[in-house]
């Protein structure tokens, strides 16, 4: 009987290290105990010298990418079941793909259940402001079902970066100061701060957006378990709003037909301007001066929708007011449409773009980064609730609708939006300043005028 320690739970290379020696010596795996750390050594065992030397063989790409997941999983087994199907893969490698296979099987759920408990950590860990001296850091409490806390610290130091911040959980904690990321030991809730200032602001904002209509219990409690509420301070606001849902439903069916415009709710959409100053959700946040945010009335019947900001929008912090916003205006006004009564934001909250010398080039977004950006734009038509929604370009389109949009099959005309809102697809007025043809430009120009004529009346 061979003995094979790892240095910690979720220690993938020592496992590695220690298969490869033990398959070169042709050990079964019938004869492996693996333990983690200094736990008690089987009885019956003698301790492996594991030859880390030994030679590499091939193993599909699919087993490495599912070990790696794994060895997260909090069974004790799991060494024991990897290092099997290890074993079999060697004599039979396309036993990778047989999804009957039982031991296959049972490997795959486990890595399933490391992979949800990493997105339970990623959205449900709520970070609490705690002063420290003359700064201030960030302290979150999460009690995983898995061992994926040193696995999640990536996205954590990548989205929160410019925040120090401290996860705190009951097997290892995680120290981030800006600059560097340290681990220390194991701690509990009581180490944890209870709440802090800014959670008033956030339950007033999940409060504004809770939508009784939209209620699904089981479903909620699926997507969110109750063991995580603890920890999350707008799950304190649940039982009220859910005891209420009819009556607010009943009283939201009665405010719509008294009054025709949007959601109207100031402290909902300030709490997601602010939170959007600190988005992280893809790479863009890092090259621009500042996230730009929509603005104008949040009871505006129509909103119109941009590509993203432009260097001047990045410098200034506003939505339209670069050159393709000049020409917005000039648009809006030969429509007839009250600029001041329209609330304008973009696909993409921050600015793209190549650095060439002293310029900072426009660069197109893709469509991973405005997908990212989608959350943002839900949830300013949530508050804002417009009647009219337009989009001008590709990109705002496919923000809008969630797939690619060609701008000349679907120009001028209503297009329904997922959430029942109506949608209004035109160019963005970037293009007409690209014309190169004066007459063209007029042409388009008119073109772009009628467009927008034609979604405002839609809702007059």
């Amino acid at each position: 009987m061979r003995v094979a320690t790892l240095a910690a739970d979720d220690d993938f290379e020592g496992w590695r290290d220690a298969a490869r020696s033990l398959i070169a010596e042709r050990v079964p795996a019938a004869d492996v105990v693996w333990q983690v750390g200094q736990q008690p050594t089987d009885l019956f065992g003698d301790e492996a010298i594991l030859d880390t030397g030994a030679p590499a063989f091939r193993v599909p790409r699919g087993f490495v990418d599912l070990a790696k997941t794994v060895v997260l999983h909090a069974d004790p087994s799991r060494f024991a079941l990897l290092y099997a199907m290890l074993e079999r893969l060697i004599v039979q490698p396309r036993l990778i793909d047989d999804k009957a296979d039982p031991a296959l099987r049972r490997l795959e759920e486990m890595a399933k259940a490391v992979r949800r408990d990493v997105h339970k950590m990623r959205a449900f860990l709520r970070f609490r402001e705690v002063p420290e001296g003359e700064t201030t850091r960030f302290v979150a409490w999460f009690e995983p079902d898995h061992h994926i806390v040193r696995a999640n610290a990536p996205f954590f130091v990548d989205r929160f970066g410019s925040m120090r911040w401290s996860i705190l959980t009951p097997d290892v904690s995680l120290f981030w100061d800006g600059a560097t990321l340290s681990e220390g030991p194991g701690a509990t809730k009581a180490d944890a701060p209870d709440g802090d200032p800014v959670e008033d602001v956030w339950k007033t904002y999940y409060a504004s957006i809770f939508n009784p209509a939209r209620l699904k219990p089981g479903a909620m409690l699926k997507e969110m378990p109750r063991k995580y509420w603890k920890n999350m301070p707008e799950t304190a606001l649940v039982p009220a709003l859910i005891a209420g849902a009819q009556a607010r439903e009943a009283q939201m069916i009665e405010q719509s037909r008294a009054a025709p415009l949007g959601g109207n709710s100031d402290g909902a959409w300030a709490a997601l301007r602010d939170e959007a100053s600190a988005c992280r959700r893809c790479p863009l946040w890092q090259p621009a001066t500042q996230t730009v945010f929509g603005e104008g009335p949040v009871d505006a019947e129509m909103m119109v929708v941009g590509e993203q900001p432009g260097d001047q929008e990045d410098l200034a912090g506003r939505p339209f007011v670069g050159p393709a916003g000049q020409v917005f205006d000039r648009a809006m006004a030969a429509a007839e449409i009250d600029r001041t009564r329209v609330y304008v934001t973009n696909a993409v909250k921050h600015f793209k773009f190549e650095p060439r010398g002293k310029r900072r080039i426009h660069s197109k977004p893709v469509a991973g980064e405005i997908d990212a950006c989608r959350w943002w734009i839900e949830h300013e038509r949530g508050i804002i609730r417009p009647k009219m929604t337009i989009a001008l370009g590709a990109t705002a389109a496919r923000s809008l609708l969630g797939r690619t949009v060609t701008i000349v099959r679907e120009r001028g005309r209503v297009v329904p939006l997922a959430d029942g809102g109506a949608g209004w697809i035109t160019v963005h007025p970037s293009y007409l300043l690209r014309l190169p043809d004066k007459a063209q430009a007029e042409d388009e120009f008119a073109r772009f005028v009628e467009d927008l004529r034609q979604a405002a009346a839609q809702i007059a």
